[in-house]
Parts: C-alpha cells; structure tokens; sequence
C-alpha cells in the first residue's frame, strides 16, 4: 500500500519546508508542495499533517531488551519494547549484545538476534561487546562485522571480573576495530577504582541506593573517558562514550578530539533530566533510579545541554534498562550493588526532549532531529537510509503535533516495566502518527502495528 502524508512542515537535522511526502515500496518516491492524490494509486492511505511537523524516524542508539544481569534479567521483549518505541516515535533502535566472558560472541549474536527476529515491530541492530580477546573471539567479532552487517563494538571500562578487558585485550580490540572500519562505542568509567570504593562502602555499613553515585564519582568516569581516548590515538580506532553524564567526561572527551582522536560523545535522557538527589529518595525507592554512570549533581545538566546545542555532544539515546522495582530492584535492599541498573525510558526521549530541550528554548528543532536520529543515523553505517527525510529514504516518518500536552505515566506506558522514572511530568507535544518503512505502527500513543515486522538493518562500516 502507498502512503501521502500531506499538508506538513518537514524538519531535518538542517532544513525546514513545507511539503507532501509520498511513499512506495516501503520508500519515500516523491517529496514536493501540493501532491495531488487523484494522481496517486486509489488506495493510498492519506494522513493530514497540517499544523504539525514531520521528522525523520527517531533512532535510539543505545538499548538493553534482552539483559541477563546481575542475577536476573530485562522484563521486556521486543514486543512491548517496540511498542513503547513506537509510541514516542522511535522506529529504530541498536541494541546491546551483552555476553559473558565464557560465552561464545557468534552464539551470543545468534540469541540476541533471534529474540528480536521474532518479536521486533521497529527496524534494529546491535552494537556487540567484546567482554573476551582471545583469538576465536577474535576470528568470530571478525565474521560478525563482515558477513553479518554490525560495523559497531561495545567495551567496557567497569564491572571488574565480569565485563572488563585487560588493557593488552583493549588494544587489540582497538587495533582490530581501526582495520575494520568498526565504531566502538564504550562504558567509560575506572573497573578497579569503582570495586576497591564499593567493598569501602559496604563495610562501613553504607548499603543504601544513595551510595551508588559515591562509589563511583564523577573522578570515576573522566578517568575512563581519558584512558580510553589514550588508547584510541595510539591505534586510530574511532570511539563513542556512551551515556556521559557529567561536565569533566564530556570535557574529556572533548580534549581528546581537540589532540585528533576520533571520538563522539552520547548523553542519555535520564542524565539530562534527573540528579542524584532521585536516587537517594527513601524507602529504598531510590533504587528505581539506579543506573551507571549515576545520576549526577544537577549543574552537569547544563553542561550535556550545552553540548547538545553547540554539537558537541551527536546523540541522545536511553539506556534503556527495564527492571521492576519489585522482584528486581529489591534484590539490592541488603546493598546497593546488587541493584540491577537502568532507568527505563525508550517511549518518553523524544517527548521529553521536545518539552526540556526545543520547548525551554535549550535546543532548536534542528538540534532536536539532529540528536535523536540524524547522527545516530550517520555514526553507525544507516545513513541516508534512516536517519533524514528524502527521496530513496526508508518511509520512517513522525507526524508530530507541537499542540498536545499531556503527563507521563505508568498508565500510558507500553513498556512492561512496572515504574516509570517520569511519573507526573508534563510533556508538550507528541507522536501523532509514526511509519515504519511506510506502514503506519502507532497512532496518539497507541501501537497499532505488527509485532514482528521490525527487519534487521544492514549497516557499512565507515570509520577506517
């Protein structure tokens, strides 16, 4: 079926018009003023668009829906993670492959792949951590950029014993990414600093949610940040820090740029709008706010902001990490280091970011676009298949209506988590109608779709 969305104001990641767009074959065909739709097939579905904005399909870089940690595992699927994306008006994601370091890289993709195969309603790929050097890792993180189209690493630089490299392992992975054309994207914190800071902690008897940020400071994550852009200008591999959440990472990040390192830099919505004070609530329901990196001093969220506007900072993802607080969080009530982390939020980013960054004037419409899809589009091998709005583009498409206003709540929520960090927020604006590949899946909030119609999306390697 073809598809006219008609009467809308298009906005990208650097123009705005007003324009119809007219979408075949899962594909934008036609983009011009005043489409006629007598000279369109008969059943093409017309959407009015008037008085509202038409952005590209939003891209959250930075996912968690099949998660086994600390014990338990993410209680959403791709079904009702889908849904929730859709809902906001998220209609592509990149997922976190997270093994152990026994397991085996290509049986992990395997699993993590089937588990979306089945059940996606957006398009989707995965950045795939390398918690494990050896060399048949190295021959199967090998086959797995070249033959299955995932051009992107994750590493991390916390969880010691668990998910940490050696820095001989981190290296070779850097060198190896470099020669690839692979993006390696990275949890950017001090493994040995964060464990000996946690056992102090404990055995003082500080066992609470309020003592997760301490025992990992902002000292914590700059650190990472720097020991990471080190390692990356010796072998030219080209890196991403994922959700920096405070003034001396960022700034860290930045120096390494200014010194020819390749590097780009993520923030993630809960760092742009909850601080620590969220995690130290009582009754332990500071617990629905644990996440790593913390939440910080609420002054860091002028520096992501301003980032954001000047862009140096490319992208806004989630991390989204959905554990229930109840039967999840509270297996940490003894201590705060076995609080699963995560904040949830794949369905409020976009909302969230209109109503705090375009609507209080921090960020343009532009900028907004430009974060929540553009670059990510563009760093990890989509673009111009996703990511903008032009002729030969995928029919990923938000019909936003700038005129609602409403309140965040567990109640509209499509994720299956049982909390919503924003519960009671009010929002400006939202995704009116949201197309995947030219099919309408949402609707004013609703998913009205096909759960498992989400394909995988084939991506290049581009950063030699």
């Amino acid at each position: 079926m073809s598809l006219l969305i008609k009467g809308g104001k298009i906005v990208t990641a650097t123009d705005a018009y007003d324009a119809d767009i007219y979408c075949e074959n899962e594909t934008i065909t036609r983009i011009a003023p005043a489409l006629d739709a007598k000279d369109l097939p008969p059943d093409t579905e017309i959407i009015d668009a008037a008085g509202k904005y038409v952005f590209p399909g939003f891209i959250d870089p930075h996912v968690h829906i099949h998660l086994p940690f600390m014990g338990t595992n993410a209680i959403d699927d791709h079904a009702s993670a889908s849904r929730a994306a859709l809902a906001g008006g998220t209609t592509s994601i990149i997922e976190m492959i997270c093994p152990g370091p026994t397991d085996e890289p290509m049986d992990a993709f395997n699993e993590w792949k089937s588990k979306a195969d089945e059940l996606a309603a957006v398009d989707y790929s995965f950045h795939m951590s390398v918690v494990r050097f050896d060399e048949s890792a190295r021959q199967q993180f090998r086959r797995i950029v070249e033959d299955e189209g995932i051009p992107s690493f994750k590493v991390f630089l916390a969880y010691k014993g668990a998910l940490d490299l050696s820095d001989e392992d981190l290296f070779a992975m850097l060198t190896m990414a470099k020669e690839l054309g692979v993006i390696v994207t990275a949890h950017c914190e001090n493994a040995e600093a964060i464990d000996s800071m946690q056992k102090r902690l404990l055995a003082e008897g500080k066992t609470g949610p309020e003592w997760h940020e301490p025992s990992r400071p902002i000292s914590v994550e700059a650190d990472g940040v720097h020991h990471l852009a080190t390692m990356a200008g010796l072998t030219g591999a080209h890196i991403y820090t994922v959700h920096t959440s405070c003034e001396p990472a960022v700034r860290a990040a930045v120096d390494a740029r200014l010194r020819g390192v390749n590097v780009w830099i993520e923030a993630v919505l809960p760092h742009l709008l909850l601080d620590k004070t969220a995690a130290e609530k009582p009754d332990f329901e500071g617990a629905k706010y644990v996440m790593s990196p913390p939440l910080r001093e609420r002054q860091h969220q002028d520096v992501l902001w301003a980032g954001l506007a000047g862009r140096a900072i490319s992208t806004i993802g989630t991390d989204h990490a959905p554990f229930n607080f109840n039967g999840q969080k509270d297996m940490g009530k003894d201590a705060f280091t076995k609080i699963p982390n995560g904040i949830p939020s794949i369905q409020e980013r976009p909302v969230m970011v209109y109503t705090h960054g375009v609507c209080a004037g921090r960020i343009d419409l532009h900028t907004f676009v430009d974060a929540c899809s553009t670059q990510a589009a563009r760093l990890f091998g989509m673009y111009p298949r996703k990511g903008d709005i032009r002729v030969g583009s995928d029919a990923d498409l938000v019909v936003w209506d700038p005129d609602y206003a409403g309140t965040i709540s567990k109640e509209t929520s499509l994720s299956a988590v049982d909390y919503n960090a924003f519960e009671g927020w009010k929002v400006w604006g939202r995704a009116s109608v949201v197309t995947v590949r030219g099919e309408v899946q949402a609707r004013d909030g609703a998913f009205v779709g096909t759960i498992g119609r989400g394909r995988l999306i084939p991506r290049e390697a581009t950063h030699f």
